[in-house]
């Protein structure tokens, strides 16, 4: 190829180039360029918008979070409401239900605790959780609570198929005839007491009165045990059922065995001053479930001299019959 040719193709290349090449890359520069302005542009447009204004979708998940929140609420006040009639639930079931049964509250340890915060973890974060957590903990302690009242009104239907027999056995008589009582009755709980000079707890009523005093059993039960103990002295302990056991101390004498069937009213000992003990009185406690509870809320108040001694002539006529 000569040098005439070799500038012709040359100055081909460059017009080509010119042309065509560099435009068509200034082209795709300033393309690229406003695609990239616009972009940006879009984007703070976004920004800015969505930071003071809601979009559409934003504004229906807000509706959609309000909604949310107002059905927690409505729910919250639902679960209060439960609380309240199961407040009134309860108050009855003791103040009415139990009391005719003269049987004390039933209760379950802890029933009433919250739960630990790590069972409502997964309630989340943010200003929603806190409401979400507060209904989630009232929800758990309305199911705590119905289960207790459920296992109460359970009892309550077992107590009043066996009404007759728990009347029976329930003790509610005095222990021996308030005639013979000396002073007054020796209170329960915390006391000074009169030996170890100290402050304990006094699990019983104390009641004065002579040594020989008859001693009567305040319910239907068994005999548990008659055994001596260095602080009661001679005892005997009854097991009513239902729950119930009582305890007569310091006797003098024990006139049952264990084992024997006594009838309310019927003379299972006399008063003494055995065991720890300043003077001849009896010592005698109510034992619900376990529990030491007072005995003077399970003394018929209202009996009146005549009626107890018709149930203590009543018990002697039975005692003699199955004795014969």
């Amino acid at each position: 190829m000569d040098s005439s040719q070799s500038s012709s193709y040359y100055t081909l290349y460059h017009y080509f180039r010119e042309q065509f090449v560099l435009p068509l890359r200034q082209w795709l520069y300033r393309f690229v360029r406003t695609v990239l302005l616009v972009f940006i542009v879009a984007s703070v447009g976004n920004f800015v918008f969505s930071y003071f204004f809601y979009t559409p979708k934003m504004h229906r998940l807000q509706e959609q979070n309000e909604a949310i929140v107002r059905k927690y609420q409505q729910l919250e006040q639902r679960v209060d409401a439960s609380l309240a009639r199961l407040t009134e639930l309860r108050e009855r079931d003791h103040a009415v239900y139990r009391a005719i049964f003269s049987t004390d509250t039933l209760d379950i340890p802890g029933v009433y605790t919250p739960y630990s915060a790590e069972k409502y973890a997964d309630a989340g974060y943010g200003r929603y959780a806190p409401l979400m957590t507060q209904v989630w903990e009232k929800m758990d302690a309305l199911g705590r609570q119905l289960y207790l009242q459920s296992l109460s009104y359970d009892e309550i239907e077992r107590l009043a198929v066996d009404k007759d027999l728990m009347a029976e056995v329930v003790p509610a008589i005095m222990p021996i005839d308030k005639n013979m009582l000396r002073g007054d009755i020796g209170a329960f709980g915390m006391r000074m007491h009169p030996i170890l000079k100290r402050y304990i707890g006094h699990e019983g009523i104390d009641m004065g009165a002579p040594t020989g005093t008859p001693v009567y059993a305040t319910g239907t039960g068994l005999v548990a045990d008659q055994r001596p103990q260095t602080g009661y002295g001679i005892q005997i302990v009854i097991d009513h059922g239902f729950g119930y056991r009582t305890r007569y101390a310091h006797l003098s004498k024990n006139l049952v065995k264990p084992g024997q069937l006594v009838k309310r009213g019927e003379k299972i000992g006399e008063v003494g001053s055995t065991g720890r003990s300043t003077g001849p009185h009896l010592h005698y406690e109510v034992i619900y479930r376990g529990k030491p509870v007072n005995p003077i809320n399970y003394i018929s108040r209202d009996m009146s001299e005549e009626e107890f001694r018709a149930i203590t002539e009543s018990a002697k006529a039975t005692t003699y019959e199955l004795n014969e």
